[in-house]
């Protein structure tokens, strides 16, 4: 079991960083590998994600759900991937926090379970897996928001 957790400032208020964190479109953007992300039911989406990190290389397919809504202010994002390297689950739950009408604070916090050929990467290595697509997504997930504000 890995867990972590972390938080980052966002530009931009709570009501516009909640819209553009739950658009599929940014979702598909955000997330590494990600070549395919269907909406499946409501609050469910199907994702094709491929992985190029050492021994957890490999494709993945992925549901993604979004339970536990309570717009603007959290929800948790619950990831199941099975693939070549084997499987993963996963649970995050995502708060946003007024700062300003300019400025949310997102904190997250997660849990992830693997199995098969990944497991036995080591916890360390996952972890460090682990925390470079948590920041990858929110670095590009930055940058998404920047754009959402220049376009309305």
């Amino acid at each position: 079991m890995m867990e972590g957790k972390g938080s980052l400032n966002l530009p931009a208020g709570i009501e516009k960083s909640w819209d553009v964190l739950l658009d599929s479109e940014v979702l598909k953007r955000c997330i590494m590998g990600c070549k395919k992300l269907e909406l499946v039911e409501e609050n469910k989406y199907e994702a094709d994600i491929s992985m190029g990190v050492a021994s957890v290389k490999g494709d993945y397919s992925t549901t993604i759900e979004l339970a536990n809504i309570n717009k603007p202010i959290s929800y948790q994002m619950i990831v199941k991937g099975e693939g070549g390297p084997g499987s993963i689950e996963a649970v995050a739950d995502i708060t946003l926090e007024s700062v300003d009408e300019n400025n949310t604070v997102l904190s997250y916090s997660f849990e992830a379970e693997v199995g098969g050929k990944v497991a036995m990467v080591g916890q360390r290595m996952l972890g460090g897996v682990s925390k470079l697509v948590i920041k990858d997504f929110f670095k590009k997930f930055g940058k998404e928001l920047k754009k959402a504000e220049v376009t309305n």
